[in-house]
Formats: structure tokens, sequence, C-alpha cells
């Protein structure tokens, strides 16, 4: 039976470029330089979107030692053939720069690869069901740790370790974490092992759960984790040396090829796992040449010190594989925790105004102190009155510390007051944003915060734009699932499952501004912007090829996938 025209020619393609795996000579001897006359490899009738304002579109590029060494028409390409040139030809294919995912919790999305999956279920039959399914192949004491689970898929209840968990699993500790990574529910064994109880406090920027009678219902909010992390089973190195390599290979499948990592730091955990997966993984994945994607960390805001020593000491980059970015903090909580910090309450609970998980002096303090050692500063804010306090804050800074490149970062920006959009443009401000988050919150949000506050404050990014913020998108992986292709559609579209309309259509973005987004400017964002984010010559040869035959094809129907990822000019994915 003949194949379809276009089914045969994607097949072609496909075969072309796992060939050019086995083709193209290794880069490991080489050295980038502009001496020699020829190039490694060339892409010839290609769609190529370079992200590059000089030169937004080509038809052809060299690369040679892993680097892009020229873009243009074919003509001013083919010079630079040689006899052992391997030229790719794809046929009018679209090939964009490697995406970026600005935001990123690398080694725990690999770790949850592995773990009980709970974002896809929408019922509590079903989150039964998959914690039953876990426990058959658990000894008694094991723990059965998973997440994902998102409450307003089954109508807004939250879980509760009685009737919920402690029949299905009365000889294992359970611990589920909720799928912004803020709240978890945990069943009645976990919470005495963690010695939680009704005389139990709440911590500090934390909430435990209770029924109307004071007990715990298992559910803990924000910095109350802590109380579960300090017990749980530690996991260890090499299950997150495995889950880096796995974190790696899911994101190649998506077409991105360098991460902002803010690590396993967030309400409740200790400051010192950063830096463990710093060393027993991302250190030992370099030495062993097992860096598969480029990596830029961010480490927990109380240790700022040494992270500058480490700089000042290394440099910050390790090699082209891992560069050491700033310090990351939090300021409140998430909108489905009921904890990110307004100005007003949340519907229904007038006393509850969401949760500020960090006393703003000290964090005034410790940015300060960032900032004077040249490290860059992302901190956590969802509500409205997290992102006011965030942006006086920073104006704060800047007067203290003098005006610099210094390029903040505000994780989210998520519910903005009205005229804080204009604020980020007044320094610059990065809004490392996550589109595919508003396809989970468009349901719920006006419930969370009514109705006119959610239409006017949520996930405004044509305002941020037009107000002078430089965008850079991200998943929040595994919060979300690591896939630009989709948080690109999801940007422009702003459709979420079964609408019909978009939601606050006025905030929608052009393709190119989010191509952009999860390019140059996410690479900008992260002061990568001189070696990666645009198919630009120098740059590391980081591209993706997709199926689309030509840019008014892609356009009008972005693809689900890519269908290969290449990495210094190297097949990395298939």
């Amino acid at each position: 039976m003949a194949l379809p025209a276009q089914s045969a020619a994607l097949l072609a393609a496909a075969a072309a470029i796992a060939a050019a795996a086995f083709l193209l000579h290794p880069y490991s001897h080489l050295s980038w330089t502009t001496r020699g006359r020829f190039a490694d490899m060339i892409l010839a009738n290609a769609t190529i979107y370079t992200a590059d304002p000089a030169l937004p579109f080509a038809a052809a590029m060299a690369v040679r030692a892993g680097r892009v060494l020229r873009v243009g028409d074919y003509e001013s390409v083919k010079e630079l053939k040689g006899p052992r040139t391997y030229e790719l030809n794809l046929s009018g294919n679209v090939v964009l720069p490697g995406f970026i995912d600005s935001h990123v919790h690398f080694i725990d999305g690999g770790l949850q690869l592995a773990r009980v999956p709970l974002r896809d279920v929408r019922s509590k039959d079903e989150f039964i069901t998959r914690v039953k399914e876990a426990t058959r192949d658990k000894h008694p004491g094991q723990w059965i740790l998973g997440g994902g689970w998102n409450n307003d898929a089954w109508g807004g209840d939250f879980p509760a370790a009685a009737a919920w968990l402690d029949d299905i699993s009365p000889d294992n500790p359970v611990w589920l974490s909720r799928m912004d990574g803020h709240m978890g529910i945990a069943n009645s064994l976990a919470m005495k092992i963690a010695g939680i109880d009704r005389s139990t406090h709440d911590p500090i920027g934390g909430t435990i759960i209770r029924t109307s009678e004071g007990e715990p219902t298992g559910l803990l909010v924000d910095t109350a984790m802590k109380l579960m992390f300090d017990v749980i089973e530690k996991v260890s190195t090499h299950v997150r040396r495995e889950a880096l390599l796995r974190a790696s290979r899911h994101a190649l499948m998506r077409g991105v090829t360098t991460v902002v990592d803010v690590g396993s730091y967030f309400s409740g955990v200790t400051a010192e796992k950063a830096w463990q997966d710093f060393s027993d993984v991302y250190e030992w994945a370099h030495s062993m040449q097992n860096m598969m994607i480029r990596v830029c960390l961010f480490f927990p805001m109380p240790t700022w010190s040494r992270v500058s020593d480490r700089i000042r000491e290394n440099g910050r980059s390790l090699s082209q594989w891992i560069h050491l970015g700033g310090v990351k903090a939090f300021l409140d909580g998430s909108l489905g925790s009921s904890s990110a910090l307004f100005h007003e309450p949340y519907e229904g609970d007038p006393a509850n105004y969401g949760l500020q998980v960090t006393d703003i002096d000290s964090l005034l303090n410790r940015t300060l102190e960032s900032d004077k050692s040249g490290l860059q500063v992302a901190i956590h804010a969802i509500g409205d009155k997290a992102n006011d306090m965030l942006l006086d804050m920073f104006d704060n800074v800047v007067d203290l510390n003098g005006v610099k490149d210094r390029r903040f970062r505000i994780e989210h920006a998520q519910h903005l007051a009205p005229g804080a959009a204009n604020r980020f443009g007044k320094h610059g401000i990065i809004a490392s944003v996550q589109p595919d988050h508003l396809l989970d919150d468009a349901d719920f949000a006006a419930k969370k915060i009514g109705f006119e506050r959610a239409e006017r404050s949520s996930y405004t990014f044509r305002s941020l734009l037009t107000g002078g913020a430089h965008l850079a998108f991200g998943s929040d992986w595994p919060v979300s699932d690591i896939n630009p292709l989709q948080a690109i559609k999801t940007a422009m579209s702003r459709e979420p499952p079964g609408w019909e309309v978009p939601w606050i259509p006025a905030e929608r973005l052009t393709l190119d501004e989010s191509l952009k987004a999860h390019t140059i400017s996410a690479a900008y964002a992260c002061f990568l912007d001189h070696a990666v984010g645009s198919l630009s010559p120098g740059k590391h040869a980081d591209f993706v090829v997709l199926p689309s035959t030509s840019w008014d094809d892609f356009s009008g129907d972005l693809p689900a996938h890519v269908l290969a990822t290449y990495v210094s000019g190297k097949l990395a994915y298939p």
C-alpha cells in the first residue's frame, strides 16, 4: 500500500536525520575556530527560523566543531562544503533553535517519571486505584512517592488520609505532592512517622490542614511539608543520577536543548539538597561526559555566599554544559493551594489572603548581598501582592546598589495588580512564565479569586511585553510537562481544553513572540544569549527539525512533536 506523499516525505526526512548521526565524524577532538575551509555539516533546502533579527530566516546552515559557521541561502553556504562535509537535505522542513526551558526542577522531574503518576487523574476512584497499584510491588515499610494530582480536575475536593489512602496502604507510608509542589497528602502511617498529630503547631509560612475536630487530614501546605521531607527515605545518589539522564532524554525528545534548573529547593526543603545534587549528580555527569543538554543552575538564596565563592574560584561555567546562574528564593505559595499572596482574600474564605513564606526584610538583605556579588536573583511570586512586594523591593535594590545589567527574574509573575506589568520595564525585569499553567488555572481561577480579578490579572503576557518585560517561557516541570510546542500554542491561543473561546484574548501573543520567549529571550533571561538561543554564527549549533515542510504549514498548524533534536551539531534525538 502506497504511503501518502506527506507521510513518505516525513519518513524520508527522519531516515536522513537518523543517518546523519552515523555519518558525521566525532567532534570531541575539535575546538571552535574560524580556521579551516570546510564545514562538518550543511543543512540544505531547509526553512530555518534563526531567532536572530539580523537574518530572521535562512535556507541553509553550515556547522563546524559544534558551532554555527554560517547561515544564509544555499549559494552562500555551499562554498564551505568539503570532501568530508555531510550535507543534509531537509526538503523544506522547518528548523528552529533548540528550545530553552526557563524554569524546571530537573532532577525531580526525572524522579517523577519513575513514580506514581497522578497528573491526568480525574476522579477519587482513579486516584485511589493508582496508589493501590503502586503498593503491589512494595515491601512493608517502603515509601510510596508520587505527584501531579490536581483536585480541581475532580471538582475541588482535597484528598484525605483516612478516606483515600489508609485502607489501601496500611503498611506503607505515602507522600503524594500536588501538581504545583506547594501542597501534598500523607497517609496516617506517614504522619505517625513524622510525628504529626493534633498537637503539632503550624510552622511559620505553612499550614497543616485539619478537620473541624482539629485532626490533621494529611494535607500539608508550603513549609509544613518539611515535616514530611525530614522523614522520607533519602533518594540514593545512583537513583538521582539515573533521574538526570532520564530527564535529559525526556527533554531532548521535546526539542529542549537548554534548561534553567531551579533545583529541588522550595518551601520546606533544606537548602543543602540543591548542593548535593550539584556535587553528586551534575559534577559527576560532567566528569563522566554524560551531560546531554545544557543547564543553568540556580541555588537557594540562603547559600548565596557559597555560590559567589564558587564562581570567584572556578568561574561561572564548568564547561559548555553547566553554567552557574544565580540564586532563587520564595515570597509566596501557589493559587491551587490557596497560598499565593493577594491584596484581597480568596473567594469564600475572607480570612485567607495567602501565605508570605519569607520575611521581606530578610529577603531584601539577601538580595542586596547576592546582587552585590554579581549573582542573578530569581524570586518566586504568584499572587498580585507578592509581585507588588517584589517590584517595590527591586526598586530598593537598584537605589541602594546602583544601576547595572542584573536581569532580575520574577518566577511565575502569574497574577498582577493593575499597572504592575508596566513596572517590569523600569529595570528590564525578566518575567519567567509558564503558559501551560493557564490551561489548569482557567477553569478554577474565578472560583479562587473571583471572576473580575481573574480576568484582569491572570497570565498577562501581552501586557508584560508592552510594559517592557523580557518574557522567558518555561514549564515548571514536573508541575507541567516539558513541551515547548504546546506552550507556544497555548500562548498564542489561550484556549484551555474544552473551551471554544480564548481565556483573556487580549493577552495572546504572536507566533514570533512566543518562539522568541522559548529561544533567544529565554537565553537572555539567564545570561546565555552569547552562546545559545539563536542560530547565529559562533553560537552552539543546537537546533530542532520539525515535521512541518514549510513556514505556512508550521504557522498554520503547530505540530505536536519534533522530528529531531541536535545539540552541538550532533543528533541527540531520536
